[in-house]
């Protein structure tokens, strides 16, 4: 990756610290593609114990999960305080009074390249739109992994290469700074969760286009989900009138019907960790191969 394309993870930390308060009302795709996810679960056979929701967010996911799943534990997971201690408020207070064993929703601030989670603890990870803001999805795959008990199953959703084409397009020959994130390729995406011992893994992609009356309107979108330019090469300060004229400028010749769209291509996948192979007696199973 080139380095002026690198994530700051700290400004991306800050970022969604400042947006938890405006997410819920701008996240629209959001909202969206996790539903997508959640209707995907229906031709799944499992029965978690623990489910690890990996970049909750503000939880959008919890009451989903929690109705889908309601013998199991949910464990919210963000990079940002903030975001966590909205995910925390998804479960009504008088749940306690129905909950034995224990709450059924813990919220937890990590990141997921390094998952508080003990090895083979849970049953299914799930991961709405979190992956993107990784330099590197290949260490958070491997913490998936990892937290997976044989069986178990990851399920996620990031953006593709696509995504927000014509905002990239319209920085162009504005400025020598970068102004939007690189997406990875979703075969790509594949082949890492292969390196990492996933089984079986499913890859599929959407575009969605979103639709607005002005570049204004997509930025301030962008800024209220916590969607902010991450990169190591963007501008050091605050986009000068220039720069902004001469972007809505170039995004004005992608106007149809009156509107300027905004392009997201949605990527989802999913992979099991395999189960482990025993022997009758209940040992491990080693192959050996001849040459």
């Amino acid at each position: 990756m080139n380095d002026s394309l690198a994530v700051d993870r700290t400004l991306v930390r800050r970022s969604f610290e400042r947006a938890a308060a405006t997410y819920d009302a701008a996240a629209v795709l959001q909202n969206e593609v996790c539903r997508r996810m959640l209707a995907r679960l229906d031709y799944i056979k499992l029965a978690p114990a623990t489910v690890l929701d990996a970049g909750s967010g503000t939880g959008n996911a919890v009451a989903g999960l929690l109705a889908r799943y309601p013998r199991s534990h949910v464990v919210a997971l963000d990079i940002a305080l903030n975001m966590v201690r909205r995910a925390r408020e998804r479960r009504p207070w008088w749940r306690s009074l129905f909950d034995r064993g224990g709450p059924r929703l813990a919220a937890v601030c990590c990141d997921i390249e390094q998952l508080p989670l003990a090895s083979g603890r849970a049953d299914l990870v799930w991961s709405n739109l979190a992956i993107q803001w990784i330099n590197e999805p290949q260490q958070a795959f491997a913490e998936m992994h990892r937290v997976l008990a044989p069986g178990g199953l990851v399920l996620f959703s990031s953006f593709g290469p696509d995504t927000l084409k014509e905002l990239r397009t319209a920085f162009q020959g504005v400025d020598r700074r970068t102004h939007v994130h690189s997406f990875i390729d979703m075969h790509d995406v594949g082949d890492r969760l292969v390196a990492c011992g996933f089984a079986d893994p499913v890859m599929d992609m959407e575009v969605v286009t979103l639709t607005y009356d002005d570049v204004r309107g997509l930025m301030r979108d962008l800024k209220a989900i916590g969607a902010r330019n991450a990169t190591l090469g963007r501008p050091a300060g605050l986009a000068g009138r220039s720069l902004l004229a001469g972007v809505t400028r170039n995004y004005e010749a992608f106007r149809r019907d009156g509107k300027l769209p905004a392009t997201f291509e949605v990527v989802y996948g999913h992979a099991w960790k395999p189960a482990s192979r025993t022997s009758p007696t209940g040992h491990p199973v080693i192959e050996i191969k001849s040459r």
